[in-house]
């Protein structure tokens, strides 16, 4: 069954710009897409219709087959910049979720503790984001999501501002997670080579407004070995030739 799905989606903003254009694709119970196209071809964009964060003027998206019309308890949304507050700790940060869904404080945190040492956050609770390095506030961040049980993550190029070895271990964590939880996950890049080891569905988007050139297959995806099989090259060839064909 299509858990995310989107049906003639369309965005106009305000002022008159058009980001998205009849956009369909469906993504089914625990597998994962990877949304990849030019910069303003309205991937964000997407990524807030389905986090429910804004209203599409045209067409539906859908979760588990009902409209959505307001932020889904089941979807959790990670941004690029990480989306910390400066002025929290780690433990604080991460606890927010449930916070916000009623939880006292006090055991907000005490559940979000095995979640922080899973994730090899133990010792850091009460460091700010500033002290930690890049990748390990992205741990943070996907802490936070984790605490509220997500059945769906919304991700909006969780990677871009770290280091190339950095983002392959947490490329890496990423797969384990999806594998390990089988979550639902929605990926958007600006990278070939990420969307191709990441998503087991990858959507080719045009440039602004963005409307769907391409859906690819991507079935081998799912290993950490995938990255040194044959199979992986000729995919992301694939993918690049279909992406240099609209940009």
């Amino acid at each position: 069954m299509a858990v995310v799905e989107a049906v003639n989606l369309g965005m106009v903003y305000p002022d008159g710009t058009r980001a998205l254009k009849k956009v369909s694709f469906s993504v089914e119970d625990g597998e994962s897409c990877a949304i990849i196209g030019p910069s303003g071809c309205g991937k964000t964009t997407l990524l807030f219709i389905f986090s429910g964060l804004l209203r599409p003027t045209e067409g539906y998206a859908l979760i588990e087959g009902k409209e959505i019309v307001a932020p889904p308890k089941k979807a959790a949304l990670i941004l690029q910049n990480y989306g910390l507050f400066p002025w929290k700790t780690v433990i604080e940060n991460v606890a927010l979720g449930l916070q916000i869904r009623g939880m006292k404080a006090k055991d907000a945190k005490n559940t979000v503790k095995p979640i922080l040492s899973k994730l090899g956050l133990e010792g850091f609770e009460n460091h700010y984001p500033k002290q930690l390095s890049g990748g390990m506030q992205q741990r943070v961040a996907f802490a936070r999501a984790l605490a509220i049980k997500p059945k769906i993550m919304l991700m909006d190029e969780p990677f871009s501002s770290l280091d190339a070895l950095s983002r392959e271990k947490l490329q890496n964590f990423l797969l384990e997670l999806w594998m390990k939880e089988r979550l639902t996950m929605l990926l958007v890049t600006h990278s070939i080579e990420e969307a191709v080891f990441l998503g087991r569905q990858i959507v080719v988007l045009s440039p602004r407004p963005g409307k769907v050139v391409k859906i690819i297959e991507n079935p081998m995806a799912g290993s950490v070995e995938y990255r040194n099989m044959e199979e992986y090259f000729e995919k992301c060839r694939e993918v690049r030739k279909s992406v240099g064909a609209t940009w």
